[in-house]
Protein backbone atom coordinates (compact mmCIF):
# COMPACT_ATOMS: atom_id res chain seq x y z
CA UNK A 1 0.00 0.00 0.00
CA UNK A 2 1.40 3.61 -0.92
CA UNK A 3 1.83 6.00 1.37
CA UNK A 4 -0.76 9.38 1.24
CA UNK A 5 1.67 12.18 0.02
CA UNK A 6 2.84 15.12 2.53
CA UNK A 7 1.62 17.97 0.07
CA UNK A 8 -2.04 16.75 0.54
CA UNK A 9 -2.24 18.20 4.10
CA UNK A 10 -2.34 21.39 2.48
CA UNK A 11 -5.24 20.26 1.37
CA UNK A 12 -9.09 19.58 2.58
CA UNK A 13 -10.00 16.29 1.38
CA UNK A 14 -13.35 15.99 -0.66
CA UNK A 15 -15.38 12.71 -1.80
CA UNK A 16 -15.44 11.38 -5.75
CA UNK A 17 -19.53 12.64 -5.07
CA UNK A 18 -18.84 16.00 -4.38
CA UNK A 19 -16.36 16.50 -7.40
CA UNK A 20 -19.21 14.66 -9.82
CA UNK A 21 -22.39 16.57 -7.91
CA UNK A 22 -20.93 19.96 -9.43
CA UNK A 23 -20.42 21.31 -12.53
CA UNK A 24 -17.21 20.70 -14.43
CA UNK A 25 -15.34 24.26 -14.56
CA UNK A 26 -14.78 26.11 -17.80
CA UNK A 27 -11.40 25.77 -19.13
CA UNK A 28 -9.75 28.37 -21.92
CA UNK A 29 -11.25 26.79 -25.49
CA UNK A 30 -14.11 26.11 -24.73
CA UNK A 31 -16.79 27.27 -26.91
CA UNK A 32 -20.14 28.86 -25.75
CA UNK A 33 -23.63 29.37 -27.29
CA UNK A 34 -24.57 33.07 -25.96
CA UNK A 35 -28.20 34.13 -26.16
CA UNK A 36 -29.42 37.99 -25.06
CA UNK A 37 -33.05 38.80 -24.97
CA UNK A 38 -34.33 41.02 -27.26
CA UNK A 39 -30.79 40.92 -29.19
CA UNK A 40 -30.32 38.80 -32.45
CA UNK A 41 -27.11 39.74 -34.09
CA UNK A 42 -24.98 42.30 -32.10
CA UNK A 43 -23.84 40.21 -28.44
CA UNK A 44 -26.26 36.46 -29.14
CA UNK A 45 -23.59 34.45 -30.79
CA UNK A 46 -20.90 31.83 -30.21
CA UNK A 47 -17.84 32.63 -28.04
CA UNK A 48 -14.64 31.12 -26.48
CA UNK A 49 -13.22 30.89 -23.36
CA UNK A 50 -9.81 33.14 -23.64
CA UNK A 51 -6.03 32.13 -22.33
CA UNK A 52 -6.77 34.19 -19.54
CA UNK A 53 -10.44 32.51 -18.84
CA UNK A 54 -12.38 35.51 -19.69
CA UNK A 55 -15.33 36.01 -22.66
CA UNK A 56 -15.38 39.04 -24.40
CA UNK A 57 -18.45 40.57 -25.86
CA UNK A 58 -18.47 43.15 -28.30
CA UNK A 59 -18.47 46.84 -26.18
CA UNK A 60 -18.98 44.90 -23.32
CA UNK A 61 -16.71 44.47 -20.10
CA UNK A 62 -15.19 40.82 -20.45
CA UNK A 63 -16.73 38.36 -17.75
CA UNK A 64 -14.87 35.74 -16.96
CA UNK A 65 -15.67 32.19 -16.86
CA UNK A 66 -12.55 29.85 -16.56
CA UNK A 67 -12.30 28.40 -13.58
CA UNK A 68 -16.13 28.95 -12.61
CA UNK A 69 -19.19 26.48 -13.77
CA UNK A 70 -21.67 27.37 -16.45
CA UNK A 71 -24.13 28.26 -14.17
CA UNK A 72 -21.82 31.01 -11.98
CA UNK A 73 -20.51 32.65 -16.03
CA UNK A 74 -24.40 32.87 -16.89
CA UNK A 75 -25.15 35.03 -13.80
CA UNK A 76 -21.98 36.96 -13.89
CA UNK A 77 -22.73 38.10 -17.18
CA UNK A 78 -25.99 38.50 -16.83
CA UNK A 79 -24.80 40.55 -13.58
CA UNK A 80 -22.50 42.27 -16.02
CA UNK A 81 -24.81 43.24 -18.61
CA UNK A 82 -27.67 44.26 -16.46
CA UNK A 83 -25.20 47.04 -14.66
CA UNK A 84 -23.65 48.10 -18.30
CA UNK A 85 -27.35 49.22 -18.93
CA UNK A 86 -27.56 46.40 -22.00
CA UNK A 87 -30.30 44.49 -20.93
CA UNK A 88 -33.08 44.99 -18.37
CA UNK A 89 -32.90 42.93 -15.04
CA UNK A 90 -35.36 39.93 -16.12
CA UNK A 91 -34.85 36.49 -15.02
CA UNK A 92 -34.10 35.07 -18.56
CA UNK A 93 -32.44 37.95 -19.95
CA UNK A 94 -29.40 36.09 -20.66
CA UNK A 95 -28.32 32.09 -21.47
CA UNK A 96 -25.79 30.57 -21.93
CA UNK A 97 -24.82 26.89 -22.49
CA UNK A 98 -21.85 24.95 -23.76
CA UNK A 99 -21.27 24.34 -27.15
CA UNK A 100 -17.69 22.34 -27.22
CA UNK A 101 -15.53 21.42 -24.36
CA UNK A 102 -11.83 21.94 -25.22
CA UNK A 103 -8.34 20.41 -24.73
CA UNK A 104 -7.48 20.90 -20.77
CA UNK A 105 -3.52 21.74 -19.61
CA UNK A 106 -2.83 19.47 -16.61
CA UNK A 107 -0.16 18.07 -14.21
CA UNK A 108 0.32 14.86 -13.79
CA UNK A 109 3.06 13.51 -11.86
CA UNK A 110 4.10 10.49 -9.72
CA UNK A 111 4.50 6.99 -10.81
CA UNK A 112 3.78 8.15 -14.53
CA UNK A 113 6.49 7.08 -17.36
CA UNK A 114 6.68 10.67 -18.27
CA UNK A 115 5.21 13.12 -15.43
CA UNK A 116 4.74 16.91 -16.04
CA UNK A 117 2.69 19.26 -17.64
CA UNK A 118 0.26 17.45 -20.50
CA UNK A 119 -2.64 18.23 -22.40
CA UNK A 120 -6.30 15.89 -21.74
CA UNK A 121 -9.28 15.92 -24.11
CA UNK A 122 -7.48 17.50 -27.28
CA UNK A 123 -9.79 16.98 -30.22
CA UNK A 124 -9.00 17.08 -34.02
CA UNK A 125 -9.83 19.30 -36.80
CA UNK A 126 -12.17 15.97 -37.85
CA UNK A 127 -13.67 15.58 -34.53
CA UNK A 128 -14.40 19.70 -33.80
CA UNK A 129 -17.99 20.41 -33.45
CA UNK A 130 -20.12 23.64 -32.69
CA UNK A 131 -18.05 25.68 -35.56
CA UNK A 132 -21.42 27.11 -36.73
CA UNK A 133 -24.05 29.27 -35.47
CA UNK A 134 -27.41 26.77 -34.49
CA UNK A 135 -25.34 23.94 -33.52
CA UNK A 136 -26.81 21.78 -30.91
CA UNK A 137 -25.44 22.60 -27.18
CA UNK A 138 -24.55 20.40 -24.34
CA UNK A 139 -21.13 18.61 -25.24
CA UNK A 140 -19.59 16.37 -23.57
CA UNK A 141 -15.54 15.93 -23.95
CA UNK A 142 -14.96 11.70 -22.72
CA UNK A 143 -11.36 12.49 -22.71
CA UNK A 144 -11.33 15.13 -20.47
CA UNK A 145 -10.96 12.70 -17.04
CA UNK A 146 -8.74 11.21 -14.93
CA UNK A 147 -7.70 8.42 -16.38
CA UNK A 148 -6.99 10.44 -20.26
CA UNK A 149 -4.24 12.89 -18.51
CA UNK A 150 -2.71 9.98 -17.03
CA UNK A 151 -2.19 7.84 -20.51
CA UNK A 152 -1.28 11.72 -21.83
CA UNK A 153 1.56 11.75 -18.98
CA UNK A 154 3.08 8.30 -20.94
CA UNK A 155 0.73 5.72 -18.94
CA UNK A 156 1.02 4.63 -15.25
CA UNK A 157 3.86 2.45 -14.48
CA UNK A 158 3.64 -1.60 -12.67
CA UNK A 159 4.15 0.14 -9.37
CA UNK A 160 1.26 2.40 -9.81
CA UNK A 161 -1.35 2.25 -7.06
CA UNK A 162 -4.22 2.82 -8.88
CA UNK A 163 -6.66 2.39 -6.18
CA UNK A 164 -5.45 5.39 -4.75
CA UNK A 165 -4.92 8.67 -7.11
CA UNK A 166 -5.15 11.75 -6.07
CA UNK A 167 -6.82 14.71 -8.12
CA UNK A 168 -6.46 18.74 -6.48
CA UNK A 169 -8.48 20.89 -7.57
CA UNK A 170 -8.47 24.31 -5.72
CA UNK A 171 -7.69 24.01 -2.39
CA UNK A 172 -9.51 20.14 -2.10
CA UNK A 173 -8.31 16.83 -2.98
CA UNK A 174 -10.19 13.32 -4.22
CA UNK A 175 -9.15 9.95 -3.65
CA UNK A 176 -9.66 8.01 -6.77
CA UNK A 177 -10.00 4.28 -7.07
CA UNK A 178 -9.14 3.23 -11.07
CA UNK A 179 -8.35 -0.14 -10.33
CA UNK A 180 -11.64 -1.00 -11.93
CA UNK A 181 -10.13 0.26 -15.38
CA UNK A 182 -7.15 -2.12 -15.17
CA UNK A 183 -9.56 -5.24 -14.06
CA UNK A 184 -12.50 -4.61 -16.85
CA UNK A 185 -15.04 -3.44 -14.53
CA UNK A 186 -15.84 0.71 -13.72
CA UNK A 187 -14.83 3.51 -11.79
CA UNK A 188 -15.10 6.89 -10.89
CA UNK A 189 -13.18 8.55 -13.44
CA UNK A 190 -14.37 12.17 -12.36
CA UNK A 191 -13.88 14.73 -15.12
CA UNK A 192 -11.07 17.70 -15.27
CA UNK A 193 -10.33 20.78 -15.87
CA UNK A 194 -7.37 23.07 -16.59
CA UNK A 195 -5.48 23.83 -13.67
CA UNK A 196 -5.91 20.23 -11.84
CA UNK A 197 -3.53 18.42 -10.70
CA UNK A 198 -3.28 14.63 -10.97
CA UNK A 199 -1.24 12.51 -8.16
CA UNK A 200 -0.18 8.33 -9.14
CA UNK A 201 1.39 7.15 -6.15
CA UNK A 202 3.93 4.40 -6.16
CA UNK A 203 3.43 0.90 -4.47
CA UNK A 204 7.60 0.27 -4.53
CA UNK A 205 6.81 -3.43 -6.27
CA UNK A 206 5.83 -4.65 -9.57
CA UNK A 207 2.24 -5.36 -10.38
CA UNK A 208 2.06 -7.34 -13.70
CA UNK A 209 -1.61 -6.08 -14.17
CA UNK A 210 0.01 -3.24 -15.15
CA UNK A 211 2.40 -4.29 -17.62
CA UNK A 212 -0.08 -4.52 -20.55
CA UNK A 213 -2.59 -2.05 -22.42
CA UNK A 214 -5.46 -0.83 -20.31
CA UNK A 215 -7.14 2.58 -20.31
CA UNK A 216 -4.48 3.65 -17.49
CA UNK A 217 -1.34 2.33 -19.53
CA UNK A 218 0.04 2.90 -22.64
CA UNK A 219 -0.80 0.70 -25.72
CA UNK A 220 2.74 0.15 -27.14
CA UNK A 221 6.33 0.79 -26.04
CA UNK A 222 9.02 1.86 -28.25
CA UNK A 223 12.66 -0.18 -27.99
CA UNK A 224 16.26 -0.14 -29.07
CA UNK A 225 17.90 -3.17 -30.51
CA UNK A 226 20.88 -4.37 -32.32
CA UNK A 227 21.94 -7.01 -33.92
CA UNK A 228 25.25 -7.76 -34.90
CA UNK A 229 25.06 -11.67 -35.88
CA UNK A 230 27.88 -12.63 -38.85
CA UNK A 231 24.72 -13.71 -40.44
CA UNK A 232 23.08 -9.90 -40.29
CA UNK A 233 26.32 -7.30 -40.39
CA UNK A 234 23.64 -4.59 -39.41
CA UNK A 235 20.01 -3.79 -38.37
CA UNK A 236 18.70 -3.30 -41.64
CA UNK A 237 20.01 -6.32 -42.96
CA UNK A 238 18.15 -8.34 -39.96
CA UNK A 239 15.05 -6.45 -40.28
CA UNK A 240 14.91 -4.40 -37.07
CA UNK A 241 12.28 -1.50 -38.44
CA UNK A 242 9.80 0.64 -37.09
CA UNK A 243 7.52 -2.55 -36.68
CA UNK A 244 10.05 -4.30 -34.95
CA UNK A 245 11.17 -1.79 -32.26
CA UNK A 246 7.68 -0.61 -31.98
CA UNK A 247 6.12 -3.21 -29.42
CA UNK A 248 2.96 -3.51 -27.84
CA UNK A 249 3.04 -2.72 -24.01
CA UNK A 250 3.51 -6.05 -22.06
CA UNK A 251 5.89 -7.66 -24.08
CA UNK A 252 8.57 -9.63 -22.66
CA UNK A 253 12.44 -9.91 -23.69
CA UNK A 254 12.11 -13.31 -25.55
CA UNK A 255 9.48 -12.04 -27.60
CA UNK A 256 11.50 -8.45 -27.97
CA UNK A 257 14.70 -11.30 -29.10
CA UNK A 258 12.71 -12.93 -31.49
CA UNK A 259 11.43 -9.74 -33.32
CA UNK A 260 15.23 -8.84 -33.95
CA UNK A 261 15.83 -11.74 -35.16
CA UNK A 262 18.15 -13.05 -32.54
CA UNK A 263 16.51 -16.65 -31.91
CA UNK A 264 16.53 -19.33 -34.07
CA UNK A 265 19.25 -20.44 -36.78
CA UNK A 266 22.22 -22.89 -36.62
CA UNK A 267 23.97 -24.88 -34.43
CA UNK A 268 26.71 -22.14 -34.81
CA UNK A 269 24.23 -19.76 -33.26
CA UNK A 270 22.49 -21.47 -30.87
CA UNK A 271 24.39 -20.06 -27.20
CA UNK A 272 23.92 -16.58 -28.20
CA UNK A 273 23.52 -14.33 -25.23
CA UNK A 274 21.37 -10.92 -25.00
CA UNK A 275 21.35 -8.44 -22.87
CA UNK A 276 18.57 -5.96 -21.49
CA UNK A 277 19.50 -2.62 -21.05
CA UNK A 278 16.97 -1.04 -18.74
CA UNK A 279 16.43 1.74 -15.76
CA UNK A 280 14.65 1.44 -12.33
CA UNK A 281 11.45 3.56 -12.64
CA UNK A 282 11.44 4.21 -9.14
CA UNK A 283 15.18 4.96 -8.33
CA UNK A 284 15.74 6.09 -11.92
CA UNK A 285 19.03 3.47 -11.63
CA UNK A 286 20.40 1.40 -15.20
CA UNK A 287 20.05 -1.74 -14.51
CA UNK A 288 21.53 -4.79 -16.99
CA UNK A 289 20.41 -8.31 -17.42
CA UNK A 290 22.14 -10.80 -19.48
CA UNK A 291 19.99 -14.30 -20.73
CA UNK A 292 21.60 -17.22 -22.52
CA UNK A 293 18.91 -17.14 -25.44
CA UNK A 294 18.75 -20.96 -25.68
CA UNK A 295 17.82 -21.26 -21.86
CA UNK A 296 15.02 -18.87 -22.24
CA UNK A 297 13.91 -20.26 -24.79
CA UNK A 298 13.88 -23.71 -23.30
CA UNK A 299 13.49 -23.10 -20.03
CA UNK A 300 10.25 -24.46 -18.75
CA UNK A 301 10.28 -21.83 -15.75
CA UNK A 302 10.93 -18.65 -18.54
CA UNK A 303 8.32 -16.47 -17.01
CA UNK A 304 10.56 -16.14 -14.00
CA UNK A 305 13.78 -14.54 -15.82
CA UNK A 306 11.85 -12.96 -18.71
CA UNK A 307 11.34 -9.79 -18.10
CA UNK A 308 8.78 -7.28 -19.62
CA UNK A 309 10.03 -4.75 -21.55
CA UNK A 310 9.58 -0.70 -20.31
CA UNK A 311 9.66 2.27 -22.41
CA UNK A 312 12.66 3.19 -23.72
CA UNK A 313 14.70 -0.33 -23.17
CA UNK A 314 17.73 -1.37 -25.65
CA UNK A 315 18.34 -4.92 -26.30
CA UNK A 316 21.39 -6.12 -27.33
CA UNK A 317 22.33 -9.66 -29.10
CA UNK A 318 25.75 -11.14 -28.82
CA UNK A 319 27.42 -13.58 -31.06
CA UNK A 320 28.05 -17.78 -29.95
CA UNK A 321 30.99 -18.82 -29.17
CA UNK A 322 30.78 -20.96 -32.34
CA UNK A 323 30.29 -17.74 -33.92
CA UNK A 324 33.46 -15.99 -32.63
CA UNK A 325 35.59 -19.07 -32.59
CA UNK A 326 34.88 -18.67 -36.70
CA UNK A 327 35.58 -14.83 -36.59
CA UNK A 328 38.82 -15.40 -34.75
CA UNK A 329 40.05 -18.42 -37.97
CA UNK A 330 38.96 -15.92 -40.57
CA UNK A 331 40.99 -13.15 -39.30
CA UNK A 332 44.11 -15.07 -38.67
CA UNK A 333 43.71 -17.28 -42.32
CA UNK A 334 43.30 -14.00 -43.53
CA UNK A 335 46.30 -12.82 -41.69
CA UNK A 336 48.38 -15.90 -42.60
CA UNK A 337 47.02 -15.49 -46.50
CA UNK A 338 48.50 -11.90 -46.84
CA UNK A 339 51.79 -12.32 -45.09
CA UNK A 340 52.91 -15.33 -46.94
CA UNK A 341 52.83 -13.90 -50.40
CA UNK A 342 55.31 -10.85 -48.90
CA UNK A 343 57.56 -13.67 -47.77
CA UNK A 344 57.86 -15.70 -50.93
CA UNK A 345 58.49 -12.35 -52.43
CA UNK A 346 61.11 -11.24 -50.23
CA UNK A 347 62.81 -14.38 -50.71
CA UNK A 348 62.57 -14.99 -54.43
CA UNK A 349 64.25 -11.39 -54.30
Amino acid sequence: MSQTPRELANYRRASPGDFLATQTPLAPGDRLAIRVLGDSDRLTGTYVVGTDGAVRLRGVPHTRAGGGTLEQFETALRTNLVGSGVVRPLRNAVSVSLIEAAGVPIAVGGAVFEPGAVRAGERTPESRIGLKEGEVTGDANSARSVATAIRAAGGARPDADVRRVYLLRGDAYVELDLSGLVQGGSAQDVPISAGDRIIVPSRTCFDAQLARPTPLTPPGIRVYMSNLTRSANNNAGAAIGKDSTSLPYGTRLLQALVAANCVGGSYMQADRRAVLISRNPINGRSVVIERDIEKLVRGADRDAYDPHLMPGDAIACYDSRWTNLSEAIGIVSQGVSTVTPAILLDNAL
